[in-house]
């Protein structure tokens, strides 16, 4: 998946109201994995920490995963870009 499509899987995320959980799971996969954009753990930490706060059980594992490969700044920045995120959207 390349930036673009990222992008789009994004902006899906602040407009829809029915599947957030989900498609922000999806984006903490895509960030984690990396493939055809580099690999992210902030970016991946931030949409699982979002899919987790919409009751993804999963996106809690991942994220905890996640974070013990992860310094205390980087989960940090992470937190931070989700708080904004929820504020974007709320807007």
């Amino acid at each position: 998946m390349g930036r673009s499509e990222l992008f789009a899987l994004e902006q899906a995320a602040m407009q829809s109201r029915d599947n957030v959980a989900e498609i922000c799971f999806k984006l903490g996969m895509f960030y984690s994995i990396g493939g055809s954009v580099p690999a992210d753990k902030v970016a991946a930490h931030k949409w699982f920490n979002l899919s987790a706060s919409r009751g993804n059980r999963e996106a809690v594992s991942y994220r905890r995963e996640l974070a013990n490969e992860m310094s205390e700044n980087e989960i940090a920045t992470a937190q931070r870009a989700a708080r904004e995120w929820i504020v974007a959207v709320a807007h």
